[in-house]
C-alpha cells in the first residue's frame, strides 16, 4: 500500500475538522456582529395607567396576560417614576429635565409647550445614525417648531392636544376611525385609535429591518373619554366596577392585545432580541381605582398606594417599567428597587447604545445603566416630583422629595414607602435630621430650576409655518380653560387669557377668527348635532349658538377690529405688525358687546 493511499483517511479528517473550525469561525464572528450592532429601541408610554393596572402587579381584575408575560422575562424596576400628569412626563422622558425647566410643567394653558432649545432624545438618537418615528400621543406642542417632526422625528404619526378629542385635536375624533396628522398632513385613519397606533409601530419595524431605528410609541389610552371597542367593554361586564371603569379596564386590555402582536412580530422577524423594548407609562392610574359617594365602598384596584393621578403620593406618580434587551447585557428576569425616573430615560438608553451623548444642559436624570446590569446600587441619590398645573412655577407647591425608600412630601411628611406602601404613617418627628437632608436637597434643587422657567413663544409670520394655527388649548389663563370638543361644543367656557407669540417678521398680517375648528366648515352660529353614545362610547352634546357679531385682536397695546362679517366660518381682522415678542388676545363681540373667546385663530403673514 502507498503512503498516499494510506494518508488519504486522515488527509479526509484533517480537512473535515478544518471545515469545522472554519464554521465555528464564522458562526462566531456573525454572533459577535449580531451583538455589536445597534440596537434597536421601542419605548412605550401608555396614558393615565397607573401600578396597579397589571394582572402581573396583583389586580385581581384586570386581563392583562402578554404583558405580564413579558415582565416575567425582563427586567423590572420597582421604584420608577415619572411626572405625576402627562406633559410633564412626556417632556422629562424627552430631555432627562424635569418638566418646569422646560415649559412643560401643565397639560393645557400654554404650559405644555416644549422649550425650543431644548434637546430631545430624538435629535440625540438621530444625530448618531438612528432612524427616529413617533407615533400617539406627543402632547408637547401643536405648533411650529414644537411639533415632534420639528423635534428629531423623521416620521410622526399622532394626534393633536393631550388627548384624542381634545381642543387641538382634528374636529369629532372620537377614537374610532378617526383622522390624524403626518407629519403635520391630516390622514384619515380606520379601526380603533390603539389598534391604528401598534399598526403603525409594526409596519414601520417591517421597513427597517436592517437599520437601527428609536420608536417612540406613546398612547393616548387608556386617558377620556373612556371610548372602547364593545368586546373588550364586554370583558368586564360582570365585573365589579363602575361603568366607566369597565371601560378604562376594557381599554387597558386592548392595549395588552396589541402588545402581544407587537412582541410576536418582533420574535417572529427575528427583531426582539436585539430591541431594547420598554413598557411603562406616564402617571398613575386614572380610574383604575374608585370610591362610591353613597356607599364608601372601594371598587377596582390600585396595588395599596396612596393617591391616583395628579397627586404627589406616590400613587400619582410610581409606575410600572419593563425593560427587555436578551442581546445586551441587561438583567433578565430580574427586579431592582433603586431609586429611577422618567428623566434617566435618556442618558442610560444613550449609554446602552453606546451614543457618543453629552447633555448640552443640567440633566435632573443620570444614566442608570449600572442598576439595569446589576452593577450598582445608589442608595443617596434624591430626586423631586411636584405637580405645579399652574401658570408659573410655585415653590412648595405639591413636593414630594425621594431617596430610596423615603418620600418627604409637602416639605414636611415622612414615608418609609417599603414599610408603609400606602404612607398613611407620618414619621418626621421620629427622623428630622432625614427630613432636614431631603428638605435642604429640594431648596438646592428649585434654586437651580429658577432661571429656567420661562413660556415658550408661538412663532407667526415664520416661512416654515405660515399661515399657523393657534387653539384655547395654549391660552395663558388661570381661567377654566374649553381644552376638549366638548366644551368647545358647550361654548360656556371663555377665559380672559393671551397666547404668548413671537412676530418673526415686519409686514401686514391676517388673522382669522373661529368659534368651532377650520376643518369642521362650521358656520360662526351654527347649532352643531348632538351625537349619540353607547355604552362603551361617549357621545357629543349639542353645539352652542353664541350670536357672534364681530371681533378683534389685540397685540401688546394695540388693538385691531374686525370691520364686518368677512365669512359665514370666521372674521378676519388684519394688522401691521412689528418683529417682537407679544401677549396676543383674540376675541369675538356678540350682537350685545359682550366679549367672548376665539377658540382658534389662524395667523398668516400676508
Amino acid at each position: 500500500m502507498t503512503k498516499t493511499r494510506l494518508l488519504k483517511p486522515f488527509l479526509f479528517l484533517f480537512s473535515l475538522l478544518l471545515l469545522s473550525c472554519g464554521e465555528k469561525k464564522t458562526e462566531i464572528q456573525n454572533k459577535t456582529t449580531e451583538t455589536s450592532k445597534k440596537p434597536n429601541i421601542i419605548v412605550i408610554v401608555t396614558d393615565d395607567q397607573g401600578y396597579g393596572d397589571l394582572g402581573y402587579h396583583g389586580n385581581p381584575i384586570v386581563k392583562t396576560p402578554h404583558l405580564d408575560a413579558f415582565a416575567k422575562e425582563s427586567m423590572e424596576l420597582t421604584n420608577f417614576h415619572v411626572g405625576t400628569t402627562c406633559a410633564p412626563t412626556r417632556a422629562g422622558i424627552m430631555t432627562g429635565r424635569n418638566a418646569n425647566r422646560n415649559n412643560a410643567w401643565h397639560t393645557i394653558a400654554g404650559c405644555s409647550i416644549l422649550l425650543e432649545d431644548e434637546e430631545t432624545m430624538a435629535e440625540v438618537f438621530l444625530r448618531n445614525s438612528y432612524q427616529t418615528a413617533m407615533l400617539g400621543k406627543w402632547h408637547l406642542g401643536d405648533n411650529y417648531p414644537f411639533r415632534p417632526h420639528d423635534r428629531g422625528f423623521q416620521e410622526a404619526f399622532y394626534h393633536g392636544g393631550g388627548g384624542v378629542q381634545q381642543t387641538p385635536d382634528y374636529w369629532n375624533n372620537n377614537y374610532f376611525d378617526d383622522t390624524y396628522f403626518r407629519n403635520g398632513v391630516p390622514e384619515k385613519t380606520k379601526g380603533y385609535c390603539t389598534d391604528v397606533w401598534f399598526d403603525e409601530a409594526i409596519d414601520y419595524t417591517k421597513e427597517r429591518k436592517d437599520e437601527p431605528f428609536f420608536m417612540y410609541l406613546a398612547l393616548n389610552a387608556a386617558h377620556g373619554p373612556f371610548n372602547v371597542p364593545e368586546k373588550y367593554e364586554q370583558m368586564y361586564a360582570s365585573t365589579p366596577l363602575t361603568a366607566i371603569q369597565k371601560r378604562f379596564y376594557g381599554m387597558v386590555s386592548n392595549i395588552d392585545d396589541n402588545f402581544g402582536r407587537l412582541v410576536s412580530h418582533l420574535k417572529e422577524t427575528d427583531q426582539f432580541d436585539n430591541t431594547i423594548l420598554i413598557f411603562t407609562t406616564d402617571n398613575g392610574t386614572a380610574r383604575g381605582i374608585a370610591t362610591l359617594k353613597e356607599s364608601g365602598e372601594v371598587l377596582g384596584y390600585n396595588s395599596g398606594l396612596r393617591g391616583t393621578k395628579g397627586s404627589h403620593y406616590d400613587g400619582g406618580h410610581k409606575v410600572p417599567f419593563f425593560i427587555s434587551w436578551p442581546n445586551g447585557n441587561i438583567q433578565q428576569k430580574g427586579k431592582s428597587n433603586d431609586l429611577v425616573a422618567h428623566v434617566d430615560l435618556l442618558p442610560t438608553l444613550a449609554e446602552l447604545a453606546n451614543l457618543p451623548y453629552t447633555s448640552k444642559k443640567p440633566l435632573d436624570g443620570k444614566s442608570m445603566a449600572a442598576t439595569l446590569k446589576g452593577e450598582e446600587k445608589d442608595s443617596e441619590r434624591m430626586l423631586v416630583v411636584d405637580t405645579q398645573r399652574n401658570q408659573l412655577p410655585e415653590k412648595g407647591r405639591n413636593p414630594s422629595v425621594m431617596q430610596g425608600e423615603w418620600r418627604l412630601v409637602n416639605g414636611k411628611e415622612l414615608y418609609n414607602t417599603l414599610e408603609d406602601v400606602g404612607q398613611q404613617n407620618d414619621i418626621a418627628e421620629k427622623y428630622p435630621d432625614q427630613v432636614k437632608k431631603m428638605q435642604e436637597f429640594y431648596d438646592t434643587w428649585w434654586k437651580s430650576i429658577e432661571s429656567d422657567i420661562r413660556y415658550a413663544e408661538i412663532p407667526v409670520g415664520e416661512e416654515a409655518a405660515n399661515p399657523v394655527l393657534i387653539t384655547i388649548h395654549d391660552m395663558h389663563t388661570a381661567d377654566n380653560l374649553p381644552w376638549n370638543q366638548v366644551q368647545i361644543r358647550k361654548g360656556e367656557a371663555h377665559p380672559n387669557g393671551f397666547y404668548s407669540i413671537n412676530v418673526v417678521e415686519d409686514g401686514a398680517y391676517q388673522f382669522k377668527l373661529y368659534r368651532y375648528s377650520p376643518e369642521s366648515r362650521l358656520g360662526l352660529n351654527t347649532s352643531v348635532e348632538k351625537i349619540e353614545g353607547t355604552s362603551f362610547m361617549d357621545g357629543l352634546p349639542e353645539g352652542k349658538t353664541l350670536k357672534i357679531d364681530t371681533g378683534f385682536i389685540q397685540i401688546g397695546n394695540s388693538r385691531f377690529k374686525s370691520d364686518a362679517h368677512t365669512s359665514d366660518n370666521f372674521i378676519v381682522v388684519k394688522a401691521n405688525l412689528s418683529k417682537g415678542s407679544y401677549e396676543l388676545k383674540s376675541n369675538f363681540l356678540t350682537q350685545d358687546g359682550t366679549e367672548l373667546s376665539a377658540y382658534y385663530t389662524e395667523i398668516e403673514k400676508l
